[in-house]
């Protein structure tokens, strides 16, 4: 066979990612706050976008108040719910793949599943705090000897942490900066002299000390302790009260004034970058005994096309080019809205599943959440698994409970119950073990064997390592280490 270069046709299927169903993607994985932003961004790009003004009746309806945006739509030469080659839209999330669809031209808020009632009002969280950096950075100039020593303790602050602590060594800084190590310790001490005490340590153990000295508590007793804090954590306090060669009573006292210290003395003023957990979904209990979904509307703006812009511009445009582009923000608008509105639906469907599958949650507490995973919600609505993960991302539900990550009501099975129901949640299992720990008697500590068989009369078929491990991922120390605790807890 003879070789040589040749032409030929070849029909092919594939499966093309548009910008359309990227960004559509996209806005399914973002939370409210940002889409809130994002619509922001497309209302400063597209002249025809604009933000409408949601109007409540008493019975709780949504209309748009009267404008001039309002004029029949006959005009745009456009069906309702068909795109501009006459097909009829499915705007599915795994299909969105339609090039400048167009619709009815609004999209807002108004969405919600349930009978009737409107979610709760929110409280958000956050606060207008003062951030630790600007705090330590108004201490400076009083605090400081020179300008120069004033710039390197600024730098230094630049290098704490939220908690108060120093992510870099003065070594580091002063390879980085060039300077003598001498110079940088010196401005060290001049940012732990600042409020709060205890600020700008490298290590737990020199928070501490730090405020002991404030406290005027550092005697070489309480300079021991401190340098073992391992021991403290281990609950080997005899040994302890031996190595700083105290009674009972002092040691007791000392203990006392070392737990009395803020390990994270940052944490009590606000962070610079930080911003308030808003809820996505509210849940409230409906009339019926059942639940009222909704999304939150405070961060959910109507979106619409302004009908009456866009026939003045088009009435005005006077080559190709310019009503060509005319078109295209139309179609962007339009497709735009669609998008935002399968979004919301979706988030909706997802939210009520949850709410389905973790009923037990929402009436009794964290003791009857049940196993549940991405791919059970997907199945029961009929989605992608990975359309259900971009659901839950970075969304929080609010209920009478109080404000929780969609992700939290995800896990998998710990064991298996005696009702052969297929095993219990991680966090009902933790609920449990705490429970137990919490009402033992001080004088009958519980072991780990004995949690094992206490679990398996309330239902938790569990292991002795599984219960281990999570007695420890709450931070509940062993039975021995309880026992001391609890020992020298009764001395003070």
């Amino acid at each position: 066979m003879a070789l040589g270069p040749r032409l030929d046709l070849r029909q092919s299927q594939s499966l093309v990612m548009t910008p359309q169903l990227q960004q559509a993607i996209k806005l399914l994985a973002l939370s409210n706050l940002e889409i809130e932003a994002f619509i922001g961004e497309a209302l400063e790009a597209n002249p025809l976008l604009e933000a409408g003004e949601v109007t409540r009746d008493a019975a709780g309806s949504e209309d748009i108040a009267d404008s001039p945006r309002e004029e029949a739509s006959a005009d745009l030469l456009m069906a309702e719910g068909r795109g501009e080659d006459d097909r009829p839209l499915d705007i599915a999330v795994e299909t969105l793949d339609r090039d400048r669809d167009t619709g009815d031209g609004e999209w807002g808020s108004g969405a919600a599943i349930g009978m009737g009632a409107e979610g709760p009002s929110i409280d958000e969280r956050g606060c207008g705090a003062i951030s630790l950096a600007d705090h330590l950075l108004e201490q400076i100039g009083p605090a400081a000897h020179d300008e120069r020593e004033a710039a390197l303790a600024r730098y230094l602050i630049g290098q704490i942490d939220d908690a108060g602590y120093l992510t870099m060594s003065p070594r580091e800084v002063a390879l980085e900066l060039d300077l003598p190590l001498e110079e940088v310790e010196r401005a060290l001490g001049v940012v732990q002299s600042l409020d709060p005490t205890g600020v700008g340590a490298r290590d737990l153990s020199e928070c501490l000390a730090l405020q002991a000295k404030e406290a005027d508590r550092y005697d070489p007793c309480m300079a021991r302790l401190i340098d073992n804090l391992d021991l403290i954590a281990k609950g080997a306090f005899e040994q302890l009260r031996r190595m700083c060669d105290v009674d009972a009573e002092d040691f007791a006292d000392m203990l006392a004034e070392l737990r009395s210290y803020d390990p994270r003395p940052g944490l009590q003023f606000g962070g610079a970058e930080e911003s308030p957990v808003v809820p996505d979904i509210l849940i409230a209990e409906a009339g019926d005994g059942g639940w009222s979904i909704s999304l939150n509307e405070a961060t959910l703006p109507r979106l619409v096309v302004n009908r009456s812009y866009y026939l003045e511009l088009r009435d005005g445009s006077a080559n190709r080019e310019s009503r060509a582009w005319l078109q295209e923000k139309l179609g962007d608008a339009n497709w735009l809205i669609k998008a935002l509105d399968q979004r919301q639906k979706t988030i909706l469907k997802v939210a009520a599943e949850i709410v389905k599958q973790q009923d037990g949650f929402f009436r009794q507490g964290v003791s009857e959440l049940r196993p549940l995973t991405l791919r059970n919600v997907a199945e029961a609505i009929e989605m992608h698994e990975s359309t259900v993960s971009r659901v839950t991302s970075n969304k929080y539900l609010s209920c009478n409970r109080g404000t929780f990550e969609l992700k939290y009501f995800f896990m998998s099975g710990v064991g298996g119950t005696a009702d052969g129901e297929g095993g219990a949640s991680s966090e009902a299992v933790k609920a449990a073990i705490r429970a137990l720990i919490d009402a033992e008697d001080p004088k009958k500590i519980l072991s780990d064997d004995t949690l094992v068989d206490l679990l398996k009369e309330k239902g938790f078929d569990l292991a002795r390592r599984t219960v281990a491990k999570y007695r420890e991922a709450q931070g509940i120390g062993s039975s021995v280490q309880r026992r001391r605790a609890k020992k020298m807890a009764g001395i003070r």
